[in-house]
């Protein structure tokens, strides 16, 4: 029997994508890079020779339920978990460790969110493979670190002990670091000693439900009364009943900051958290004059830009330079690349507007 499993992780919007992204249907069930599969199946993708395809369950909103079939039609209606709310990462993974642990109590489990892009698939496997043999029979926590590129202030951080002696790539975390200012991560990539954190967990069930225990005793009460209703007709009442118990928390608050056997796994197989407009310009192929176009479009004088719009509709761009250009639906957004911040702001004004929007 193989006892990998990926728990991949695709309840959020993702608003900073708007108007791709909208609350009816998330950047994780688009296509954002051109590629013929969407970042979700892409996540799947990732996976294949990893674990068997029913060993994948994904956590979604029950909104997304019918764009998860869809999308990955190989997959049962089991493996599909529907969350009645959103309740951040802790319950999230909670729920799905501890249907997990019901049915193999000797699982080695990978958390991913299905809205990430990474360029090197084979580094990426190589990566999971050295995780997952650190945790199949050890008590720890793993979390893969990117190694940055730049002084980032977009990401949370991650402190290792740089133990050179064993010239393994599993290192033991000091500390986490949520989203520093400027001049602390340039200190940060100057140390040497720091890593991104890349949303990316390894364990084994035993050990983060003993975890779950500890630190988060609540959630791990709420999910063990479930034990013999998971995998039943039973279980989605269930789940709806936990979730309005559950509060709001993140893995990395309620658990990883807390735990002392935390691991970190260096990496460096061309990972984005795909957040924004501008990190997908910056992961994208471009053009002699640095523009980055999806869709049919003539561009004169225009350089620097991020145009994406539908194929059926001939976009003409003159003399534009660092701008974002989407068109999706019923919204064409045109923004500074550089303020790409306000995204969040047209968002809640175009909500006032009306629902259709978002």
């Amino acid at each position: 029997m193989n006892h990998t499993y990926v728990i991949i992780m695709a309840g959020g919007v993702g608003t900073r994508f708007w108007p791709f992204s909208r609350s009816t249907y998330p950047k994780q069930f688009h296509d954002v890079l051109g590629t013929g599969r969407t970042l979700l199946q892409q996540t799947a993708d990732r996976f294949d020779g990893i674990c068997p395809p029913e060993n994948i369950y994904i956590v979604t909103s029950d909104k997304y339920k019918d764009l998860c079939q869809q999308q990955l039609p190989q997959l049962s209606d089991d493996q599909i978990l529907c969350e009645p709310v959103a309740r951040n990462t802790a319950p999230c993974i909670a729920y799905a460790c501890y249907k997990i642990a019901e049915r193999d109590p000797q699982a080695n489990i990978v958390v991913a969110p299905a809205d990430h892009i990474i360029l090197k698939q084979d580094e990426f496997q190589r990566t999971i493979r050295t995780a997952l043999a650190a945790t199949k029979d050890n008590d720890v926590l793993v979390t893969l670190g990117i190694q940055p590129s730049r002084p980032d202030t977009g990401y949370g951080y991650i402190q290792y002990i740089a133990d050179d002696e064993s010239g393994s790539e599993v290192k033991k975390v000091k500390t986490f670091t949520e989203k520093p200012h400027l001049e602390l991560a340039k200190q940060f990539v100057e140390s040497g000693e720091f890593v991104w954190n890349a949303g990316i967990f390894v364990w084994n069930v035993q050990s983060i439900c003993k975890a779950f225990n500890e630190y988060l005793p609540e959630v791990a009460e709420i999910f063990t009364e479930g034990k013999s209703i998971y995998y039943t007709g039973d279980e989605q009442a269930f789940v709806d009943k936990a979730y309005s118990l559950c509060k709001s928390i993140s893995i990395d608050n309620g658990v990883m900051e807390k735990a002392d056997n935390v691991y970190v796994v260096l990496s460096d197989f061309g990972w984005s958290d795909l957040g924004t407009w501008k990190s997908l310009y910056e992961v994208s192929d471009k053009s002699d004059e640095l523009n980055v176009i999806d869709g049919h479009i003539m561009l004169y004088d225009t350089r620097n830009c991020i145009i994406k719009t539908p194929k059926d509709r001939l976009v003409v761009v003159n003399g534009l330079d660092g701008y974002i250009v989407a068109e999706y639906d019923n919204v064409l957004m045109i923004c500074r690349k550089e303020e790409e911040q306000k995204v969040k702001e047209f968002v809640a004004d175009a909500k006032e507007r009306g629902v259709e929007f978002v």
